[in-house]
């Protein structure tokens, strides 16, 4: 059984109701490390040294704030004797990115990263003691970020792409064709051209061209279910789900999938 818990939904404005986007797949593999990272890792009750791979997308604040903090809890709190080392998954250059931001957070306390920490720029790799493989893939977002997103393979055949925060783009429908599901970013509304994110409209098209594809939206500007106040949760197509925090989707061998909500 594959299991993905999505412990953040929103996109860099934390809409009400809504921590910054955070996928955790098999409690094991982490997509970015958001600022709120340490509170939604506690909110599920999983400690910081269970986390074997860490994949970043890009290098947006609302994406990597939360790595000092990651580093330091693992260090002082669940990993103490270091025992455990973590495995990055970065594009070239995102180490001294990382690294400066930790030396800006905690200067004196983090430079022993290189003791604890595997550091990988392969574009194409396995994850060690896992099922998965994956790709990287370039994505249309703010170009200063180097921004990418990630064809997950499972060794079961099943393929997810997580198109991390991206308008659309070729790349992306080009990969949706053979994949069972994509994690799609829906961070703005339909209030003008915002081409590095998808819209409520732009969502409507792909799930029109791709019918036999699942598709979960993270990212949302819009508020939780939760919540009368700000922007309100757009009208998408019945198979289109719009994830919440704390849902979780489970996969079983014969792809089969079921979500549950948070609040069951």
């Amino acid at each position: 059984m594959i299991r993905i818990d999505f412990l953040g939904t929103g996109n860099a404005f934390t809409p009400l109701g809504r921590l910054h986007a955070l996928a955790l797949i098999d409690n094991k593999i982490l997509i970015d490390t958001p600022p709120t990272l340490i509170t939604q890792l506690r909110r599920k009750g999983i400690n910081t040294s269970a986390i074997e791979h860490l994949l970043f997308t890009h290098w947006h604040a609302d994406h990597t704030f939360g790595f000092p903090f990651f580093l330091l809890e693992r260090k002082y709190i669940s990993d103490p004797k270091q025992k455990k080392k973590l495995n990055i998954y970065l594009r070239p250059g995102g180490k001294k990115i990382l690294s400066d931001l930790c030396n800006m957070g905690f200067p004196g306390s983090l430079e022993d990263m290189e003791k604890t920490s595997n550091w990988f720029e392969e574009e194409k790799i396995s994850l060690p003691k896992t099922n998965w493989e994956f790709e990287r893939f370039a994505v249309l977002h703010t170009p200063e970020t180097d921004p990418h997103g990630y064809e997950l393979t499972h060794n079961s055949g099943l393929v997810i792409l997580h198109c991390g925060d991206s308008g659309p783009c070729e790349e992306i429908e080009k990969r949706a064709e053979k994949s069972d599901i994509v994690i799609l970013e829906m961070g703005m509304p339909d209030i003008g051209d915002f081409p590095y994110h998808y819209t409520p409209s732009d969502v409507r098209r792909f799930s029109k061209k791709f019918p036999n594809t699942l598709i979960l939206v993270t990212h949302n500007f819009s508020n939780s279910s939760e919540s009368n106040e700000g922007f309100s949760i757009p009208d998408l197509p019945e198979r289109v789900h719009q994830l919440e925090d704390g849902d979780v989707l489970e996969i079983s061998p014969q792809k089969n999938f079921k979500i549950t909500s948070h609040n069951k």
